[in-house]
């Protein structure tokens, strides 16, 4: 999509400087791509109205951690001790990982935090990817959603902030695992790349149902956060969402890159809150400690005002 829109661009302004009436057609078609999609760049906004009280906010981090490196795919042997660094110094109330690795639930890391939540409580379960959620709040309560035949999954826990119960959601979708480089791809295998693709989708779709099942099923206040595998112009996206907030297009600005792939940026991870909370700021890191970025959001419930 963001290609497209590019693209499109592109014959608006060629159109414009050729006299010609054409622009109106892909001009229409960004407007409508922008009502109903939403933009994938986000220009500044004047932030100096909101008054940020930490008494009453609520900060939650969002990272695919890739494991803190325990396979060693990036060449720094400290990346680990440098990622409890980065989230020790941006202290956020609530730290969601997806991709944590198993050591984490025995550690005393991240000790700021009292309260942690590591799947698998009960061992080390091989085949799956481990996601984590560490939070300065009392957790009530903590459960999983299995994604059947999948190495994925989603976790929550319900966190008690002052006097109300939310339930903080961490998901990790089905991963494509399919980063071709452009010279790569060979006609002859179009084809496969394709069905993979429609398959990993569907897997996607069928995870995100699960997850909306869950969520329409609890009486409480709700924030999601985590890697999607998605853009926001996916079914995925919106299923999850639902009539959610998202920080990004409520506070963010640019691309809000969480991921590269061939160098442009792409957001594929998200923190979405019920309309309950007011978003006071959006913040993507750039900072290199996985093959994603980081991102945070401070929220405030609206009861708490």
């Amino acid at each position: 999509m963001p290609f497209l829109v590019l693209l499109n661009l592109g014959f608006v302004f060629y159109w414009i400087l050729r006299r010609k009436m054409n622009f109106i057609y892909s001009g229409v078609l960004l407007v409508f791509w922008y009502i109903l999609l939403g933009p994938f760049y986000q220009f500044s906004k004047d932030d100096s109205v909101l008054d940020i009280d930490k008494e009453y906010s609520l900060s939650i981090m969002s990272f695919n951690a890739r494991s803190f490196n325990e396979l060693k795919q990036m060449d720094n042997d400290n990346l680990e001790n440098e990622i409890y660094d980065f989230v020790t110094q941006k202290d956020p109330d609530i730290v969601c990982f997806q991709e944590t690795y198993y050591a984490m639930k025995r550690n005393n890391a991240l000790n700021q935090y009292k309260y942690k939540f590591v799947d698998f409580i009960y061992g080390k379960h091989r085949g799956k990817v481990i996601q984590s959620i560490y939070s300065k709040y009392p957790i009530l309560n903590i459960d999983s959603i299995t994604f059947p035949n999948s190495s994925n999954n989603a976790i929550y826990a319900d966190v008690l902030f002052k006097t109300d119960t939310v339930r903080i959601y961490n998901l990790h979708l089905q991963s494509f695992r399919i980063v071709p480089g452009l010279n790569t791809i060979q006609k002859e295998e179009s084809g496969k790349l394709f069905k993979k693709s429609r398959g990993v989708m569907l897997k996607q779709y069928e995870q995100a149902l699960l997850v909306r099942q869950n969520m329409d099923a609890t009486p409480f206040k709700k924030i999601v956060v985590g890697d999607f595998n998605n853009t926001q112009y996916s079914n995925v996206y919106h299923v999850i969402k639902g009539d959610m907030r998202d920080s990004y297009f409520e506070r963010g600005e640019g691309f809000g890159r969480t991921y590269d792939l061939w160098k442009f940026p792409l957001r594929i991870d998200y923190i979405l809150t019920d309309p309950e909370f007011e978003v006071l700021s959006h913040q993507n890191f750039d900072v290199r400690l996985s093959d994603h970025y980081p991102v945070m959001a401070t929220l405030r419930l609206n009861s708490h005002q």
